[in-house]
């Protein structure tokens, strides 16, 4: 999508960033990608040999290109956990694949980078404990699915009630939201939760789905949030990780406003905000 694109160039073009703070990712490794994904799977995927209905649930048209550069946006969100550990924070300006299944893709997701990044610190032992933060509009179910039965990550999914997916699987924590939910009713459901989780899960490190398809612009979110109350809602998350000294992970998620400055700014709005707390 041109909108990745479009936010690194904003953000270089405006000084917030500078070219030294960008990385370019390389593909992922097959033993990191199948401590999250069947092996079965991987193989049919990366040899183009998805059923038509498999294709029909992911959204896009299979391609040697497509599922190339998917394994290369796993591997940035890996590399953001690396820096994360070492920096406090790591961002991939993509990312967010959170409908992706252990054993298939959905929702224009064929891989779960969120996963796939939590498996490798957990393996190497980098960390004993996550917490996901899934803030876009649409459950997290593919994350939800595959760590069901890991004690080492808790799953919190904050989500528009009535949208995709139809069927939710179930996080360890899951707040659906009514359509046209305001600033005030997001920030402060935010609020009751988010502090009170990380004080009793104390995760070692936090993976953020920063979707803007909470904004009221959006064209699939049914939400009522303005692009100040999406950029507070990121403040809030920052600054929780900043406080509690608790390295934090950010994939960018989903945004599909009709004007591509709604979905640009708010993007741009978290790096920002990563710059002033971080930084």
């Amino acid at each position: 999508m041109i909108k990745y694109d479009l936010i690194a160039e904003q953000l270089l073009y405006e000084g917030t960033i500078e070219q030294e703070n960008l990385f370019k990712p390389q593909r992922l490794k097959r033993e990191d990608l199948l401590l999250t994904h069947n092996e079965g799977y991987w193989e049919k995927l990366s040899k183009l040999h998805l059923s038509a209905q498999e294709i029909r649930r992911t959204g896009f048209p299979l391609s040697e290109a497509l599922v190339e550069r998917e394994v290369v946006i796993m591997q940035g969100t890996v590399q953001a956990a690396e820096y994360a550990m070492e920096h406090g924070i790591g961002m991939n300006i993509a990312g967010g694949t959170h409908h992706a299944y252990a054993d298939r893709g959905a929702g224009f997701c064929l891989l779960n980078d969120i996963a796939i990044a939590a498996r490798v610190l957990l393996h190497q032992q980098k960390v004993k404990k996550v917490l996901v933060v899934d803030l876009d509009v649409h459950q997290g179910d593919g994350t939800a699915s595959i760590f069901q039965n890991t004690p080492e990550v808790f799953t919190f999914s904050m989500h528009g009630h009535h949208n995709y997916p139809m069927h939710k699987e179930r996080s360890d924590l899951d707040i659906p939201l009514a359509d046209h939910t305001t600033d005030a009713h997001y920030l402060s459901t935010l609020d009751e939760h988010l502090p009170r989780l990380i004080d009793e899960v104390q995760p070692e490190v936090i993976f953020y789905q920063s979707g803007v398809d909470i904004l009221g612009t959006d064209k699939l979110g049914k939400l009522s949030v303005t692009r100040e109350g999406c950029k507070a809602r990121d403040r809030r998350v920052l600054e929780l990780s900043k406080r509690n000294n608790i390295p934090l992970v950010i994939s960018m998620g989903g945004g599909y406003s009709e004007r591509l400055t709604d979905i640009v700014e708010a993007h741009c709005n978290t790096f920002r905000l990563a710059q002033e707390i971080f930084f």
